[in-house]
């Protein structure tokens, strides 16, 4: 398999799960409006909740001070 037939089949697949994933999301909001609403608000809340850990803990390494030791 080359390079481009590797990236070409890599494209596929992740349209093919975005699209299954669109389908499973659309038919869960159609059968279950209510609960699929609150559970994707609550992931959504989740993920804010971590993409801002991860912003606080984000350490520059140039910052530390690797001369000194805690004993």
């Amino acid at each position: 398999m080359t390079v481009k037939s590797s990236a070409r089949a890599n494209i596929v697949a992740f349209l093919a799960i975005l699209g299954v994933s669109a389908g499973i999301m659309l038919w869960l909001f159609w059968r279950f409006p209510l609960t699929t609403a609150i559970v994707t608000l609550v992931v959504l809340g989740v993920l804010a909740v971590l993409g801002r850990l991860a912003r606080s803990t984000d350490v520059d390494v140039s910052e530390m001070d690797h001369g000194k030791q805690i004993v």
